[in-house]
């Protein structure tokens, strides 16, 4: 009987009965497209996640409203122009006593008496009430800032955050991309268990079938098939638990893509050789934030020492101020004569503040030394990252080539235990055994398999690999 074997390289052998071996030197096109097809496969869920993510939307939002504070902070700079009005009406209070009637009268008098006549009446005294009873303010009043530094390093501060905002985005798309990848592995895992028992599965139906035959020949205990359907119903129990775990693998997977629960799953047939293992170091964003809130903290601290720094602004009031008596005059209004332009600069520096002022400074400054602590403890800890993902992914890649070289032991094995059970030369008991070893074997070469891809993909987001757009 002639047997083939064919060995995953470009050389591929083929090894005849008759012991002679042809080498075929193949370029390896078929792998290598499948290769790419299967990395396109998991790239196009990322960019779908990162294009549905509702999370990254909402960070959008935090993004751009982050720059609307900046141009906020820019406008403080520019012209303010506000309408004020004042009406105000009153009743008793306090009055001034003028004193007309005692000052006049008397010239009155001289002069009706010099003109014999009454044409200069008597008059009497008058008062004027303090509070105006009808009186109104009117303006258009325009203030702005020429020099203030206040205003200067909240727009540096503005613009910083801006930066934090941005960088924020970023580092969750990573991590968003490690959890979709993570996710997709998880399902295969899950997925790979449900075969690994179904599998188990046929092999105890065989045995079922095996043991029906030798009872029925008189070679076997009738108990025997009481056993294997019972290790048929923990299966069938393993495999309802399997496929459980594979539907909430799927659910959340598709969580993350932000689409239906039950949508389908394209599944990969993965293997240790697709993978990269030297990924490039890319930039950590993490590392820009804790560089932006640093550069934060160093514009809150000239914030806190712009006391010292004069501030000067302008004003200017175009507006009309009177008594509504007066505007019901045919000859007067709003503008004639009660307008007025008013013109004004202020000038404020700060003379004595008991320290407080400094006081302000100092935690400032303090704030400042300890976010630059803080940043090299972080260069440190992603350095450490890197390097535990590194040396996880290494001994995980040599558990699983340790697990794939059990698989072919235990299915050997469980060939010869079959074929001396079925002579009668074997227990049952050692038979499930066998079966047992495999199944074992089955499912840690798969949980290996794919923990080889997590760990890697843990790399690549420690190594910031992915190419985020």
């Amino acid at each position: 009987m002639k047997t083939l074997k064919i060995y995953a390289n470009p050389f591929i052998a083929i090894k005849l009965a008759n012991n002679k071996v042809v080498l075929l030197l193949l370029v390896s096109i078929s792998f290598l497209i499948d290769a790419k097809a299967q990395s396109d496969i998991l790239n196009q869920y990322v960019q779908e996640g990162l294009k549905n993510s509702q999370i990254i939307k909402q960070q959008q939002f935090s993004l751009q409203k982050a720059v609307y504070a900046l141009e906020e902070a820019k406008a403080l700079f520019k012209p303010n122009v506000s309408f004020n009005t004042t009406v105000s009406a009153a009743q008793g209070g306090r009055k001034i006593e003028i004193p007309v009637g005692d000052l006049v009268n008397p010239v009155y008098t001289t002069l009706n008496a010099l003109t014999n006549s009454n044409k200069f009446p008597q008059i009497s005294n008058t008062s004027e009430q303090l509070v105006p009873k009808d009186f109104y303010d009117l303006r258009f009043k325009t203030t702005m800032p020429i020099l203030n530094a206040e205003i200067r390093y909240n727009q540096a501060i503005k613009k910083e955050q801006i930066t934090v905002q941005q960088t924020e985005i970023q580092v969750y798309k990573r991590e968003l991309v490690r959890d979709i990848k993570a996710a997709y592995f998880n399902y295969l895992k899950a997925t790979e268990a449900v075969k690994v028992y179904e599998n188990a599965l046929k092999i105890l139906q065989e045995s079922e079938r095996v043991n029906e035959s030798l009872i029925k020949n008189g070679s076997a205990n009738p108990t025997v098939l009481v056993r294997t359907r019972n290790e048929i119903a923990k299966i069938d129990a393993e495999i309802s638990n399997a496929k459980g775990n594979q539907l909430n693998a799927a659910a959340y997977f598709n969580f993350l893509l932000n689409k239906d629960f039950s949508s389908n799953i394209v599944i990969e047939n993965l293997n240790t050789s697709l993978l990269d293992l030297n990924l490039e170091d890319g930039h950590r964003e993490e590392l820009d934030k804790i560089q932006a809130g640093i550069n934060i903290n160093k514009q809150l601290v000239g914030l806190s020492q712009s006391y010292k720094k004069l501030k000067v602004g302008a004003s200017l009031d175009v507006g009309s101020q009177g008594r509504f008596a007066q505007i019901a005059s045919a000859d007067k209004n709003f503008f004639s004569p009660n307008a007025f332009v008013l013109v004004g600069v202020s000038f404020d520096l700060p003379v004595y503040s008991f320290g407080r002022n400094q006081l302000k400074v100092k935690q400032s400054e303090m704030d400042l030394a300890a976010l630059d602590t803080q940043a090299q403890q972080v260069k440190n800890q992603l350095a450490l990252q890197t390097e535990m993902a590194q040396n996880s992914l290494s001994s995980s890649k040599k558990v699983f080539e340790s697990k794939a070289s059990q698989i072919s032991t235990a299915e050997r094995y469980y060939r010869d235990m079959l074929r001396r059970y079925k002579e009668g030369n074997l227990s049952f008991i050692e038979l499930l055994d066998a079966q047992t070893q495999i199944t074992t074997a089955q499912l840690q070469q798969s949980i290996s398999l794919y923990d080889v891809w997590l760990k890697w993909t843990d790399l690549e987001r420690a190594k910031a690999s992915y190419e985020i757009k």
